[in-house]
């Protein structure tokens, strides 16, 4: 049976899943508060690097960055073709960098456990570590190479998210404000803050770092709190030259650097606690520049030409919500993904419609749940 779905939130979930749900032949509306992309979405560096990104063991979250990764191929070709758009997609591959031996350890035992899960990752040292990075620091011991992973162009992609949707049907309402709901238990009614009506079959929210206003609604706990991430972008000579200066997404455990098709290298991320406020504050962005330069010590002479924030939804333990609510069949989750969102949209949107479709066991979201953190 084919539903009219309210999807609670324009960033990349929500669209992606908008987008799954509506290829499926599904009816479907986007409920945004502000503009599609406006938050965390659009300020995210686009990398899709769970191997670099987790270091502690292969657990369900893991699992299913992975299981994303592997869609990413196929997922980002159908959303060019469908939008008629295109975007950065590069598959650079990547390298965590160790200054010290015990750090080195740290990565012969990552790539140990990662080889189970498909990584072809190896550790390069001396002269085969600089002839893939040239321009790394010469403090850099070793580093994991991980040629799997990969990042994209975070404003275009979720632009070409934004198209493609439109183009198969799914309707997108914008600048709502705060959208509240009214009924859910015998019907589905929502209302924005200029008193509109939305209605529907089904309800899923993708309201990030504003899911937590739902909880008294729903009668359970949700704790998905603001993270402000703080970004930097230095000028490169790409655009001239053709030749990227930094070749691979480049992790440290301070953070990240990538460079981009449009001559641009990404630094980030300087996080706090912040509420709401997606302010840029000197601090944060010199925390960056303090690490960074140890990484590439050529950015000591350079000063960023752009500096951003994005609030990142973060759940208690780490893990999104993502599933149905057990007291209702019309309330999905799937929200709260942190600083991944961008890596794990794809999973997210098939995993989002297959529950709304009753297509997914209770076991298979068990660490997911939305009802985990109790009432």
């Amino acid at each position: 049976m084919k539903e009219r779905v309210l999807v609670l939130g324009g960033g990349v979930i929500g669209l992606s899943c908008a987008y799954e749900l509506g290829r499926r032949g599904h009816a479907v509306t986007v409920l945004e508060r502000v503009v599609c992309g406006g938050q965390a979405s659009g300020a995210a560096a686009g990398m899709l690097a769970p191997y670099s990104e987790n270091t502690e063991g292969p657990d369900d979250f893991f699992r299913l960055c992975l299981e994303s990764l592997r869609l990413y191929p196929d997922w980002q070709a159908e959303i060019k073709r469908s939008s008629g758009l295109t975007f950065e997609y590069t598959n650079s591959g990547s390298l965590y960098v160790a200054y010290h031996d015990a750090d080195l350890l740290g990565l012969q035992g990552r790539q140990l456990w990662q080889r189970q899960f498909g990584a072809s990752g190896v550790i390069l040292e001396g002269e085969a570590l600089r002839r893939a990075e040239p321009l790394l620091s010469a403090k850099v011991k070793a580093a994991l190479h991980t040629p799997e992973e990969s990042h994209l162009y975070s404003p275009h992609y979720v632009r070409a998210l934004e198209q493609a949707c439109r183009n198969i049907g799914v309707r997108i309402e914008e600048r709502l404000g705060r959208v509240t709901v009214e009924e859910w238990r015998d019907g589905l009614a929502l209302r924005s803050a200029e008193g509109r009506l939305f209605e529907g079959d089904g309800l899923l929210v993708c309201s990030g770092a504003w899911a937590g206003e739902l909880a008294e609604t729903f009668g359970i706990r949700v704790p998905v709190y603001p993270i402000r991430g703080q970004i930097c972008a230095y000028e490169t000579d790409y655009a001239e030259t053709g030749v990227r200066s930094v070749r691979h997404m480049v992790f440290s455990s301070q953070g990240y650097l990538v460079a981009k098709e449009n001559a641009s290298l990404v630094c980030g991320a300087s996080e706090d606690v912040a509420g709401f406020d997606t302010s840029v504050t000197d601090r944060g962005i010199d925390r960056l520049r303090k690490w960074n330069k140890a990484v590439f010590p050529f950015l000591e002479e350079r000063t960023p030409f752009h500096r951003w924030a994005g609030l990142r939804p973060s759940t208690q333990d780490g893990y999104p919500l993502i599933g149905p609510l057990s007291r209702s069949d019309r309330i999905f989750f799937a929200t709260g993904h942190y600083r991944n969102g961008i890596l794990l949209s794809p999973a997210t949107a098939k995993l989002a419609a297959d529950c709304v479709e009753g297509k997914v066991s209770t076991e298979r979201l068990r660490a997911f749940a939305p009802e985990r953190f109790g009432a």
